[in-house]
């Protein structure tokens, strides 16, 4: 009798539960597109099918004027600002990497050793040699417990109890994690094998459908295969760019179309996945795998599902924002929209999900391709900035090594070599910042001694708000619009900078009672979480700093 009253009891608090949400969603869909600056959408609109971007931009709100507060533009920075709402002086993702003071090494934004990769395949093909505790279970593991505050996705969780299904799926890790939040799960693109892999973070063993779905082998279907365009190449705006001599080859992918994929034996093959469509379409494709296993959307407490694709990113990197292959790979993803969102609609239905899209940062033209427009740019050399701050410890203050290391945007020196010659912290980061800004290229090197007595601009703003105590170097180094500051390697061009190319990006928000509206005001991207949050009627994340958007809620 007891144990049936605690049952009753349970279905009553279920029930209560459920009836709260009849008016919610029953599906949040964001959708990040790694790398889709700002003006893209406009620039090949007249492409697009009927059911992906230009079906968002029919039927929502479309913010077109919306940027990052912070300087660092890279891809985790991006994503933890879309899912706290909060700049990365609070969130603490201050780059893709950051110099980690305790080990004296540098540190990936999500590794967490605590956290071991899940193996993802215990045999061994026929003829390939697998290693699966060195190749496919790296103890490099991966959580987000560097993430310093709650998402958007964890209130979600708080405010329904836990009942809330939250996931978060990308062809990167990173992407993946932080957006699945503390309390989610997430699942990303393995370049090893071409499988969705996760950590012992969020499972013991894989769902039994991940296994099923990583054995039908999908990426390797691509194998010997070409990218080939999608439309005639008259059709498209950018058709002449399609062989240009600072485009990089990736190991015989070519600068040309068509494109042919590695043999699946290849150690680059599955890298040439990422870096063409195949990469957006498998994911479309394990996240409606995931969808229909995990049941989302399928009662009434909302899920959150995030998907963020990686192709546009890993594309432009190789081949410029101003290529050919970056029309195509935009055009391909809006098909695969298309098709993702249809079956959104067959087994949620569009009319129960929220859906907001955005990116993580945008992208620079390649300086190369600068130049031949008449706008001479070039490239900057890490060593350099490392040769530079040693010089300036050398000839100002007789201390040998004073840089530790450089990591874009942060230079970090040895402090103990400094207060061992007897000199302070803030008198060496002044003067190595003047020796910098001298170098060619440099438009701004500021010391975070110096960094709130910093005359305000829009670069200065950007540069505080993604400064944190612990994880910041000691100088923030900005080059000049479209100059180049990365390792040297094939990579093409790259994103990170403070300037508008890089922190412009769209947002748009679908859904019920959202009307369709083009907003041409600045906003930031901090908002889309308090949106989120505020559409929902849940608290905002903990450390959010944005507003709700009025003309998405009412």
């Amino acid at each position: 009798m007891r144990l049936a009253k605690l049952i009753g009891l349970w279905c009553l608090c279920a029930g209560s539960l459920t009836s709260a949400f009849a008016e919610t969603p029953k599906l949040v869909l964001q959708i990040t597109v790694d790398g889709l600056r700002g003006d893209l959408i406009n620039r090949y609109k007249q492409n697009f099918s009927d059911g992906g971007f230009r079906y968002l931009l029919d039927k929502g709100v479309y913010y077109s004027n919306a940027h990052y507060g912070h300087a660092n533009t890279e891809t985790v920075v991006g994503h933890s600002t879309l899912a706290t709402g909060a700049h990365p002086a609070v969130h603490g993702m201050t780059g893709n990497v950051w110099f980690d003071h305790e080990s004296g090494e540098l540190a990936y934004n999500i590794e967490d050793p605590a956290a071991p990769l899940l193996a993802s395949r215990e045999t061994a093909e026929e003829g390939e040699q697998i290693d699966p505790t060195q190749r496919l279970a790296r103890t490099d593991g991966r959580s987000p417990r560097a993430l310093l505050v709650p998402t958007f996705s964890d209130m979600l969780s708080v405010y329904t109890a836990g009942e809330a299904k939250v996931f978060g799926v990308s062809g990167k890790d990173r992407s993946a994690v932080v957006m699945a939040g503390h309390t989610g799960k997430a699942f990303w693109m393995s370049v090893d094998n071409g499988d969705f892999v996760t950590s012992s973070y969020y499972y013991e063993q894989y769902p039994q459908w991940v296994v099923e779905w990583n054995g039908m082998r999908k990426a390797a279907q691509y194998s010997g295969k070409q990218w080939q365009l999608l439309l005639e190449p008259s059709q498209y705006l950018l058709h002449a760019q399609d062989d240009r001599p600072y485009e990089a080859d990736l190991q015989g992918f070519g600068r040309v179309f068509p494109h042919r994929y590695a043999p699946a034996n290849n150690k680059l093959f599955y890298t040439q996945v990422l870096v063409s469509p195949a990469s957006d379409q498998l994911l479309a494709d394990f996240a409606k795998t995931l969808i229909v296993n995990e049941q989302i959307g399928q009662d009434d407490v909302p899920d959150y599902l995030s998907v963020s694709f990686s192709g546009v990113d890993a594309v432009n990197h190789f081949f410029g924002p101003s290529s050919l292959e970056n029309e195509d790979v935009v055009l391909q993803l809006d098909r695969t929209l298309a098709d993702f969102l249809d079956y959104v609609d067959e087994t949620v239905g569009l009319k129960n999900t929220l859906i907001v899209l955005s990116a993580d940062h945008g992208m620079a033209e390649m300086p190369e391709y600068m130049t031949e427009l008449g706008y001479e740019v070039g490239r900057i050399k890490p060593e350099e900035i490392m040769s530079i701050a040693n010089k300036v410890g050398r000839e100002q203050f007789d201390i040998d090594k004073v840089a530790k290391v450089f990591f874009r945007p942060y230079l970090y020196i040895n402090e103990e070599n400094i207060i061992a010659e007897g000199h302070s912290i803030a008198e060496v980061e002044a003067a190595i910042a003047q020796g910098l800004k001298a170098h060619a290229g440099i438009a701004e090197a500021v010391p975070r001694n110096e960094l709130e007595a910093t005359e305000q601009t829009d670069v200065i703003e950007r540069i505080r708000n993604n400064n944190h105590p612990q994880r910041s170097g000691h100088i923030y180094v900005v080059q000049k619009p479209y100059w180049f500051m990365f390792e040297s390697g094939p990579i093409a061009t790259m994103h990170g900078s403070p300037w508008t190319y890089d922190t412009h990006v769209p947002v748009i928000f679908v859904g019920k009672g959202i009307d369709d509206e083009n907003v041409s005001r600045n906003v930031g991207i901090v908002d889309v979480a308090p949106t989120l949050s505020a559409l929902l009627g849940i608290s905002p994340p903990a450390g959010a700093q944005g507003e709700v958007l009025t003309e998405v809620v009412d």
